[in-house]
């Protein structure tokens, strides 16, 4: 596998140049990079894009080695006030234009909820919220096909895309190759199933095992009844039945670790891969 991080795990907003130092005195070639949680003196506002601008980045990037797995454009596509919906909108298709001038495999988001301020609600599950997601999509994809782009969508059990059987659904809907899954597998775990992680897993490789482009990983816990995130290795996480499936079937795919820090982020790694290495093929 091809290790990386999220890049605001790295000390969170701070100017680019140190961004960039702190990235390459940690050894991290591939990274999830956005914008406005990772780069402070900076304006990634909606309207500021210009190829310029977008070949400054990809200077700094390509001087430090670093390779944007994911471009990070994480809007709420459902969101139910039509303006703030329609600026996201806008917003992701201003970061198709920075993927192809910088590089980036795809840029990627959720699917958000049915609320303003994306809390969690019963109407993010329901059929009118699956088809504004399908609204703002179908417009994003349009834009990603006509640049050449690649669209990375993720499942989170909490929003409009909750289960292997939505994004199968939904996958099909959109029905274009621009279209790829961040398979981050606890954002799929929730307390109804966590105890059935292996078959959710399980489903995404039926479903459309040959979609996923990128992992997120972590780990959860089950604090209270409540399902909580946890850092790697720290959890309840299945990782061998995860690295069964990508052994075999995706060869030197991208991991991005996530909530890693400077500290740990190589063992970390040395501790996925020990695990990777150990697995065999056949369940």
């Amino acid at each position: 596998m091809a290790f990386g991080m999220r890049g605001h795990d790295l000390g969170g907003k701070q100017n680019f140049s140190d961004f960039l130092n702190k990235v390459k005195k940690n050894n991290i070639n591939y990274v999830q990079l956005a914008f406005k949680k990772s780069i402070s003196d900076e304006d990634f506002s909606l309207g500021n894009y210009n190829p310029g601008f977008a070949h400054f980045i990809k200077k700094g990037l390509d001087e430090n080695d670093i390779h944007v797995a994911v471009l990070g454009c994480y809007i709420n596509p459902t969101n139910p006030i039509e303006l703030k919906r329609q600026t996201a909108v806008k917003t992701f298709v201003e970061h198709l234009k920075y993927a192809r001038m910088i590089g980036a495999d795809m840029v990627g988001t959720e699917t958000g909820r049915f609320d303003p301020e994306l809390k969690i609600v019963p109407s993010t599950y329901t059929e009118g919220c699956y088809q504004l997601l399908l609204k703002s999509m179908r417009e994003i994809v349009s834009a990603a096909e006509k640049l050449g782009v690649i669209v990375g969508v993720e499942g989170v059990a909490t929003h409009t895309l909750y289960s292997p059987e939505m994004m199968k659904r939904f996958l099909d809907d959109i029905d274009s190759p621009n279209v790829e899954v961040i398979l981050d597998p606890v954002n799929l775990i929730s307390e109804n199933n966590y105890m059935e992680q292996e078959k959710v897993i399980d489903r995404v490789f039926d479903f459309y095992g040959d979609r996923v482009s990128v992992i997120h990983i972590k780990d959860f816990a089950l604090v209270d009844g409540v399902v909580k995130y946890a850092q790697v290795g720290e959890g309840l996480f299945n990782y061998e039945h995860l690295f069964k499936h990508l052994k075999f079937k995706k060869p030197h795919i991208t991991m991005l670790i996530e909530n890693s820090n400077e500290e740990r982020f190589h063992s970390d790694c040395e501790f996925l891969e020990k695990i990777y290495d150990g697995v065999s093929e056949g369940f």
